[in-house]
């Protein structure tokens, strides 16, 4: 298959973001175990992925209900609102160790209350001054900066909440999922529509052209129905947070004691093999018509997980 120059740049670009926001939430799932940011008490516990799947399809649903009542701008607060909230959490992390830091370990134990109220404050207050700059300016790089911080921190969350067994569990239900609200009741190109009309950072963009405005996109509805190429590449920030959540998980379970060097490099392959499923996923997006990116995205994750595991444990 033949692809020009601005096609190629976005396969790249796109790859990069995906590489990178997987590794950014492996380095993040360390700090984050030690602070306790786990979203289930028991990782192992086989129900949890169930849970995460009734929560995504209520949210969904909600969402959906939404479009359908023409509520877009309640969408685009509640999608604002907790993209800020995972920002904050995320950077209470280099306020505090770097308050900590300058001030030193006495003033910290000192008054710790007040260095506490301070690194929180701290954390807010940029979360929502970062996210008042990508309400009023959309535009792409704003959007995917925002939505690799979040989307590396979500990462984190879950691939540290979750065990071997459980992310499994959750990657092959979520893959069939992908597929069939893509290919069968299609509710997942009306979300993708949506998302994109509101420049929300959850839809990741890199333009296939220089003069490209996200800003000016207005919706995916007649790229769809009309099979039209784009002037960007659309993936959907699920797409990178559910295969590097067993990245993260093989980092942090795999050894009771904590990462190893065996542990990394499983980690590592669990990358390189959803980024084979990436570039698998490409040839079928070069053809302009939507795609269920999960099945070959976890495939691939797995594949690259499954392979490591059994050379190495």
């Amino acid at each position: 298959m033949k692809i020009n120059k601005g096609e190629r740049n976005s396969i790249i670009g796109m790859g990069s973001i995906f590489v990178g926001t997987q590794i950014f939430a492996i380095f993040l799932s360390l700090p984050f175990r030690a602070i306790g940011y786990q979203a289930f008490e028991d990782p192992n516990d086989p129900v949890n992925p169930i849970i995460y799947l009734f929560m995504v399809l209520i949210f969904t649903a909600a969402i959906l209900f939404l479009i359908k009542r023409g509520r877009k701008n309640i969408i685009q607060g509640l999608i604002l609102f907790v993209s800020a909230l995972v920002l904050y959490t995320i950077l209470v992390l280099p306020y505090g160790y770097g308050l900590i830091y300058i001030t030193g370990n006495w003033y910290a134990r000192s008054i710790s209350t007040s260095l506490i109220f301070l690194i929180h404050a701290l954390a807010m207050g940029t979360a929502a001054w970062f996210t008042y700059i990508l309400y009023k300016n959309p535009e792409w790089y704003v959007v995917n900066s925002f939505a690799i911080v979040i989307g590396a921190g979500v990462t984190a969350i879950l691939g540290i909440s979750l065990g071997i067994i459980p992310i499994l569990i959750l990657l092959i239900a979520l893959a069939i999922y992908d597929a069939i609200s893509v290919y069968k009741t299609k509710h997942m190109l009306v979300l993708a529509d949506a998302v994109t009309e509101k420049h929300l950072p959850i839809l990741l963009v890199v333009p296939k052209k220089k003069k490209f405005s996200y800003k000016k996109q207005k919706g995916l509805k007649k790229h769809f129905t009309k099979k039209k190429k784009m002037d960007a590449m659309f993936m959907g920030l699920g797409d990178i947070v559910i295969p590097g959540s067993l990245a993260v998980s093989a980092f942090t379970f795999l050894v009771a004691d904590g990462p190893t060097l065996e542990t990394t490099i499983v980690a590592a392959a669990t990358i390189v093999g959803g980024l084979f499923g990436f570039l698998a996923l490409m040839r079928f997006v070069l053809k302009g018509n939507p795609q269920a990116g999960l099945p070959l995205l976890n495939t691939g994750a797995i594949l690259g997980f499954a392979i490591t595991y059994f050379i190495f444990f």
